[in-house]
């Protein structure tokens, strides 16, 4: 029989640092820069800032604002703002002017905290800021005066190190956060995350990163993107130790990681390629395992063999912002190691299955809702559902009805199911082309191009043709040094794959990137079709 107050708590991922802080007080925390603090130190941070903005005004349900980079500020604003009831909105540091307009208006945001290194684009937005009445300067008081209300450290000497007596959090379903989408394909949505999710999600990450008190953690991964996927909370949660860096360059992660003995960190395969790329990695000696968890695209085979030449183990996982980040993962299978290199990194490029956590995971006809036989070659539509999905679209009813239809939440990416059940994504929805009768995943070909000794990345997208509506081009970036043509590329995939999944044409370039280090594909596809016509919707959509 349940007994209300006995048997049942509030699940929130907030609660995490008070248990490290009496278990583990005088273990390092965070490191940022030469400074290092304890987890006592950093629960007492943390409660000076909580208490300064309640003092301001701030409660339960109010928007903070950081536009920050991967520095001790964010980290603290992880557990002070929501330990309050308030909502912590972290900001894409990529975003426009527009954008960044579009965001802190549209969340309601009270309170603005801005690292003076982005000082300047916030500053050109600060007059249409709606409903902002504080504004919080980050690092250089200098900037303060006559732009800013109070620097950090001023704004944190108003509160006490005590536990803030204000009770903003009542209900574990209220919200946490609120991330922007990176708005590629319209004006960025508020994803928004709950207590309950956040903390199931964290404890889905400790499990599925085997992170223990020993664990030290490199955010190389935006913190601002789907709340650095739970790790500042899943870290503080087993007393491990984070360590921040502001700019993700390869040569502070090599030292770093030597210098801290990192045992995780997670990554963009863009960041895993400048890894390997960079001369001083193939020096590197790791005194400790180093656990790489990475997303987005599948890593290049090239990308794989130069981790693995460091030293690192690379897992892959896939999601979405709308599912806190990483919703599968996958997963080692031991007789995987009797395999030879080229299927086991077929294997290993898959998607996987879902974390522990997050065991809702279906690809089904999109017009029926039936799942699609599990036979690798049957594509359809990937949908989740569990405890990590958003609770929805923060003042945007009519895109929560289409992304949630029929029960479940709606990837937008297209996939099959292998025999062992492992999916694997074979494009998004906007990025098939349609040559003429035929659908062609542009991801297939991207695969087979990296399977090129002298490519890194490629990027395959839909170009308009008079007669066939649209074919393949491929944009694509070689190794360091490396040299080919795009004659030899093109036949390198002529005599591998169907006729009609050769590109018609190869352009060598580097790649824009996203933030969190995606291949816009879609700048790529817009510059090609504005030579002619736009691409029309109704075909981006499928």
């Amino acid at each position: 029989m349940h007994q209300p107050g006995a048997n049942d708590d509030i699940l929130s991922p907030v609660t995490f640092l008070n248990r490290s802080a009496v278990v583990y007080p005088h273990r390092v925390a965070v490191v940022d820069g030469e400074q290092h603090y304890t987890y006592l130190q950093f629960q007492q941070r943390v409660h000076r800032l909580a208490n300064a903005l309640h003092g301001r005004g701030i409660g339960r349900d109010d928007k903070v604002v950081f536009i920050c980079p991967n520095t001790l500020p964010l980290l603290e604003a992880h557990f002070a703002v929501p330990m309050l009831g308030a909502v912590l909105v972290a900001i894409n540091t990529d975003f426009s002017q527009t954008q960044l307009s579009h965001v802190v208006n549209h969340s309601d945001a009270r309170v603005v905290f801005v690292d003076s290194e982005f000082a300047g684009k916030f500053l050109a937005i600060r007059n249409e800021l709606e409903k902002v009445e504080l504004v919080v300067d980050i690092a250089d008081v200098t900037a303060m005066p006559n732009h800013f209300d109070i620097d950090y450290e001023s704004l944190m000497a108003e509160g006490g190190t005590e536990a803030p007596a204000a009770d903003g959090l009542v209900d574990e379903n209220q919200l946490i956060a609120i991330n922007y989408t990176s708005g590629t394909t319209g004006c960025p949505k508020g994803v928004m995350y709950s207590h309950r999710s956040s903390c199931l999600h964290t404890l889905g990450e400790i499990i599925q990163s085997g992170l223990t008190a020993d664990s030290v953690y490199l955010w190389t991964l935006p913190m601002f993107h789907c709340n650095g996927w739970s790790f500042p909370w899943a870290i503080a949660a087993v007393g491990g130790t984070q360590v921040c860096m502001r700019h993700c360059r390869p040569a502070d992660i090599i030292d770093l990681i030597e210098q801290e003995q990192v045992t995780h960190l997670s990554a963009a395969p863009t960041v895993l390629q400048m890894m390997v790329e960079y001369p001083a990695s193939r020096r590197v000696k790791l005194r400790r395992p180093l656990q790489v968890i990475t997303a987005g695209a599948t890593p290049t085979p090239a990308v794989t063999k130069g981790m693995e030449e460091i030293g690192a183990n690379v897992v892959h996982v896939y999601g979405l912002t709308e599912l806190h980040g990483p919703h599968s993962v996958c997963t080692w299978q031991s007789e995987w190691v009797e395999l030879d290199p080229d299927k086991l990194s077929r294997l290993k490029s898959r998607q996987g299955v879902p974390y522990i956590l997050s065991q809702h995971m279906e690809v089904v006809d999109s017009a029926t809702m039936e799942p699609v036989p599990r036979d690798g070659v049957s594509i359809g539509e990937v949908v989740m559902r569990g405890h990590n999905v958003m609770l929805g679209y923060y003042k945007d009813p009519e895109a929560t009805a289409v992304a949630f239809r029929d029960g479940w939440f709606h990837s937008g990416d297209l996939g099959v199911v292998h025999p062992d059940g492992y999916i694997q994504i074979m494009d998004r929805a906007r990025d098939v082309i349609r040559r003429g009768d035929k659908h062609i995943p542009s991801l297939e070909i991207e695969s087979l191009l990296t399977e090129h000794p002298e490519v890194m990345e490629a990027a395959v997208v839909a170009v308009p043709d008079p007669e066939l509506g649209e074919v393949p081009k491929a944009f694509v970036a070689l190794r360091q040094g490396g040299f080919a043509t795009a004659e030899e590329l093109i036949e390198f995939c002529r005599t591998r794959q169907r006729p009609e999944m050769v590109p018609v044409a190869v352009e060598f370039q580097t790649l824009p990137k996203t933030a969190t280090g995606k291949t816009q594909k879609s700048v790529l596809r817009r510059g090609e079709w504005q030579k002619g016509e736009e691409r029309p919707e109704q075909v981006l959509q499928g």
